[in-house]
């Protein structure tokens, strides 16, 4: 398992595991990394600086870098990584299932409908959809509330 730093076009830091750098690589190209902030998938590795280890018992359970900045870290940092990564996609799971039962779905309608309702224009009511960059910024800047989930589920690599 190696740990990225990635950042996306809108400048979030954001941190993810992949199996190895293939994986990134062939996951970036298909537009399967997204930003857990926004949602774009325009996502590039960021800089990172090295952990520094202080003692000699800590080297053990501590990733090491190779050449190319890719992290490698042991066995059992790499189940700890397995389940904090299923713990988050089974809560984005969670919400999805949440807002399918819950909410209506306006489809590509989202920012249309989302600012008829903050202007009053149309009932309120719990909505989900899709929106682009451009919509979702739009939506910000006339104060609409809402939350970004990451589009399609993460593919393992």
């Amino acid at each position: 398992m190696i740990l990225y730093q990635l950042s996306c076009d809108d400048e979030h830091t954001f941190e993810a595991w992949f199996r190895d750098s293939g994986a990134y690589d062939e996951q970036a190209k298909n537009g399967h990394v997204e930003c857990p902030y926004c949602g774009s998938t325009k996502v590039a590795k960021a800089p990172m600086a090295p952990r520094i280890v202080s003692g000699v018992s800590d080297r053990a359970a501590e990733p090491t870098s190779s050449s190319d900045g890719e992290w490698d870290i042991n066995k059992m940092d790499q189940n700890r990584a397995q389940e904090v990564a299923q713990k988050i996609l089974d809560a984005v799971g969670n919400i999805r299932e949440y807002a399918e039962k819950n909410l209506e779905n306006v489809g590509d309608e989202f920012a249309e409908e989302a600012l008829k309702i903050h202007h009053g224009e149309t009932q309120e009511r719990g909505i989900y959809g899709r929106a682009s960059e451009d919509e979702a910024r739009e939506l910000e800047k006339e104060g609409v509330q809402f939350v970004r989930l990451p589009g399609t589920p993460r593919r393992n690599g």
